[in-house]
């Protein structure tokens, strides 16, 4: 099991955000996050935005923390990553 997340760098509703994500699946990603009481709310295609009070809890559960960039090559080499566009409904 390998879910990572980057450290909350991004400011909004009164907190600051990062992002938890899994580089084997989306099964093990809803996994952590339910046993981690993250509300499938925070799910945006790729990953989870947790606020920064979590993140020792998350740490606790197994995540392991690494840079933004680490996390997104990660994801990316784990073909789980959406791009922009697909976002966007432009791929």
């Amino acid at each position: 099991m390998t879910v990572l997340i980057d450290p909350p760098l991004w400011p909004n509703h009164g907190t600051v955000w990062g992002h938890l994500v899994s580089d084997e699946s989306l099964h093990e990603l809803h996994a952590f996050a339910r046993q981690a009481g993250i509300p499938e709310r925070g799910f945006d295609r790729d990953h989870y935005d947790y606020p920064i009070e979590r993140q020792h809890q998350l740490l606790e559960l197994g995540a392991t923390l690494v840079s933004t960039r680490d996390l997104v090559t990660r994801l990316r080499a784990s073909g789980l990553r959406v791009t922009a566009a697909a976002r966007h409904g432009r791929a």
